[in-house]
């Protein structure tokens, strides 16, 4: 039986040299001593040092070191490297072998970074098909892809219908069709390529979309052709989506914030039962009139390809074109391809007026303190389609003017100092809220200001929003524009990082003028316009437009029984004003308030 070799005895650790009596050591460079003699330094004392030259001292712990202790070739010891530490190897200076951080490793394929490499990969491209369907696309790095159909369709086009019809039409989407038996198998085979869908109707626009990985594209343009041309719109299905829609009324109505309801009322107001003026929300008295048969009337008119844009974001075009042909192409909705009614191109019609609601919102709360009963109006004024060149100016206006909540404004960059903060919030305690809103569409749009406050305060209120809608059109500071501007195009560029938010931009700038603007070319009109842009688009519709004006009191104490003196006292003060300051002499403000 053979006997194995001995083992080479292991370094001592630093535990064994604590107890053997040996001090700490901190291992430091050598530095030059007496008579030419080298010493290391140790943690302090004579018998922290050892000297090396033609005499030597060394403490007898050193000795057992000797042999385990890592020298250079120079002889000259650099550290002592003790345990498990002793058996590495470092590179370093010197003799020691070193690996360059400027030279790529040998055998390692060299790395593809993502850059522009072109325009190509900023443009929007634009392919239109044999009957009329546009598809859009725009490259964006990312294995996910967001793709959807959006159609020329909504409230506004529902004149000769039923009013709701929209409404509808978002809560069926995405239920059963052709080739999927219900709304789970939709979900189950988008689950597949990690996808999730969505659908928003809005006064112009129906949006069916689908964000999912981009290797399932077949599959996502398949469903979304099956969702928007052949759904069942089944008798269980319409009576759930009924049941869905007064739900979500009475949610509405009981909500505290009542911006969604003032925008409807802000445009019922302004656009008089017509195009943009009709509700977007069903009224509870239609929701049993809808059925089956609405539905496809509707549809037959207006979901045609013509009148429709497949758009895709994170996707090559042409692989988005192939599958547009493959499953938009010829297809035969279920509601047939017969003579359908012919399409409602009423232009909208700004007639100005007042709409008001008096509700008790004393009960509406959802822990043990009330909601405060605030008096909520908005007041605006005519501005202009985002087709027209004005479009830009009105954004910068809009921006100007900002606003928001006295509570919890934000942090830096969140309009602090816009006008309603330093003008309302910031002089007028009892105001809860100031913001402005535009809204604008292909033929026309809406300017206008939110504001909240006490019920007792409504008169003042009023006042102070219409002298706010007056000093628009008066003197414009170079630092207030340029902040705006600055901040507008701060938020365009933040929004666009989004996927979703580019989809939804290229398929609405298709949809309406066959092209798309590219960021920077919409960074490069805000940066044009001046001082004299604002004045310009807002003095003409300041003088010749009738203010639209909904309000919703909250309480029995709000005085808005009657009409009369909020619309007197409103003209009154917009009369006076126009007349002593925007054509009175040399457009100086007379009225103290206005200095």
């Amino acid at each position: 039986r053979s006997i194995p070799p001995p083992r080479p005895p292991r370094p001592p650790t630093l535990r064994a040299l604590r107890e053997a009596g040996a001090p700490r050591v901190r291992a430091k460079p050598p530095v030059e001593g007496r008579a030419g003699l080298r010493r290391v330094p140790g943690r302090g004392g004579r018998s922290g040092s050892a000297l090396r030259g033609d005499q030597r001292s060394v403490p007898p712990w050193a000795e057992a070191l000797a042999a385990r202790c890592t020298v250079p070739p120079d002889g000259v010891p650099v550290s002592l490297r003790c345990g498990l530490a002793a058996g590495r190897s470092y590179s370093g200076g010197g003799a020691y072998p070193s690996v360059s951080l400027t030279c790529p490793l040998p055998g390692v394929p060299k790395a593809v970074f993502a850059a522009a490499e072109s325009r190509e990969r900023f443009e929007t491209r634009v392919t239109v098909l044999e009957n009329g369907l546009r598809v859009a696309s725009q490259n964006k790095f990312g294995q996910f892809c967001t793709v959807g159909i959006l159609v020329n369709s909504g409230s506004r086009h529902e004149a000769k219908y039923l009013s709701g019809i929209s409404h509808f039409l978002e809560k069926l989407a995405f239920s059963s069709t052709a080739q999927f038996g219900s709304k789970d198998e939709i979900l189950l085979t988008l689950e597949k390529h990690g996808g999730i869908c969505d659908c928003q109707a809005s006064r112009d626009t129906i949006m069916y979309a689908v964000s999912a990985d981009a290797r399932g594209l077949d599959t996502v343009v398949n469903l979304l052709a099956d969702v928007t041309l052949q759904p069942r719109l089944s008798d269980e299905e319409i009576e759930m989506t009924r049941m869905a829609i007064r739900f979500e009324l009475e949610d509405l109505n009981m909500r505290p914030d009542p911006e969604p309801l003032l925008t409807e009322m802000i445009h019922a107001a302004a656009f008089r039962d017509n195009t943009v003026g009709l509700n977007r929300f069903c009224p509870v008295e239609n929701t049993d009139k809808i059925d089956r048969a609405v539905l496809h009337s509707y549809l037959s008119s207006y979901y045609t390809p013509d009148r429709m844009v497949l758009a895709g974001v994170g996707i090559e075009h042409e692989q988005l074109v192939e599958c547009a042909r493959k499953y938009l192409l010829g297809v035969e909705p279920v509601w047939g391809s017969g003579r359908s009614r012919a399409v409602d191109r009423s232009v909208a019609q700004y007639t100005g007026g007042i709409v008001k609601v008096e509700k008790d919102m004393s009960d509406v709360s959802l822990g043990p303190t009330p909601i405060p009963e605030l008096t909520h109006i908005m007041i605006g004024l005519e501005s202009c389609s985002f087709l027209e060149d004005d479009f830009i100016p009105f954004a910068v206006l809009n921006m100007m003017m900002g606003g928001g909540g006295s509570f919890s404004a934000g942090g830096p960059g969140k309009g602090m100092f816009t006008r309603l903060y330093l003008n309302v919030l910031n002089r007028h305690h009892w105001m809860y809220n100031a913001t402005s809103y535009h809204h604008s569409y292909e033929d026309t749009g809406l300017l206008c200001i939110h504001a909240s406050a006490d019920p007792k305060q409504v008169r003042e209120m009023v006042e102070i929003i219409t002298r706010e809608f007056i000093l628009m059109a008066g003197a414009v500071g170079e630092v207030e524009l340029e902040r705006a501007k600055t901040q507008l195009k701060s938020m365009l560029m933040m929004n666009l990082e989004s996927r979703p938010v580019i989809f939804e931009d290229v398929g609405r700038q298709v949809l309406a003028t066959n092209t798309r603007k590219l960021p920077h070319e919409l960074c490069a009109l805000i940066s044009q316009v001046k001082p004299t842009d604002i004045k310009r688009v807002i003095c003409p519709r300041m003088s010749t437009s009738r203010l639209p004006f909904p309000a919703r009191t909250g309480g029995s104490r709000a005085p808005l029984r009657g009409q009369s003196w909020l619309w007197r006292r409103s003209l009154t003060l917009l009369s006076r004003l126009q007349e002593k300051w925007l054509w009175g002499e040399q457009n100086k403000p007379k009225h103290p308030s206005l200095q």
